[in-house]
């Protein structure tokens, strides 16, 4: 506890002695460390700011490159077609490869899983049928491929699933 002085002319030599500190510490603030504490605190606020906008560049450009390549489902179908009736030859089988790897470049992925269990998160169940050959929920036959983008399900897989008989 600090002792208050009795007389008036002590309390205000105190008074002078406490501004007199004050100013003194203020003076002693280097304004060139202030500013470069500024200019840092400035600088990792634009990096991180740069950091999050490259982010959602990339996240803007895998979504429009994920909505392009649902577009080619329909013809890559329509080429999965062709081949399974022998109708992929000549000229037009060099279109469709140069399709096809096109789009696995731009990271398209089909899958056609049989023998995997049901999960209708990637799968479409058109019909269900019933086996004792399967000990849970299976998908015995894809009709339709499905399609994924980064981890994404473009289109799921319209399949045929086997159910264990009760």
């Amino acid at each position: 506890m600090v002792e208050e002085p009795t007389n008036p002319e002590s309390a205000e030599q105190a008074l002078s002695d406490a501004v007199a500190e004050a100013i003194a510490d203020v003076v002693e603030i280097d304004p060139v460390a202030v500013l470069t504490g500024d200019l840092q605190r400035l600088q990792a606020d634009f990096a991180n700011y740069r950091k999050r906008i490259d982010k959602e560049r990339a996240e803007s450009a895998d979504v429009v490159t994920g909505l392009v390549l649902s577009q080619f489902l329909g013809a890559l179908d329509n080429i999965d077609r062709a081949e399974e009736h022998g109708e992929l030859t000549g000229g037009f089988k060099a279109v469709a490869d140069q399709i096809v790897a096109t789009t696995t470049k731009l990271g398209l992925a089909k899958f056609v899983n049989v023998g995997v269990a049901f999960d209708p998160n990637i799968h479409e169940a058109l019909m269900h049928e019933t086996s004792s050959e399967v000990s849970d929920t299976q998908v015995t036959k894809v009709l339709r491929p499905g399609y994924t983008f980064k981890e994404r399900v473009l289109r799921p897989a319209q399949v045929v699933v086997t159910d264990p008989e009760a």
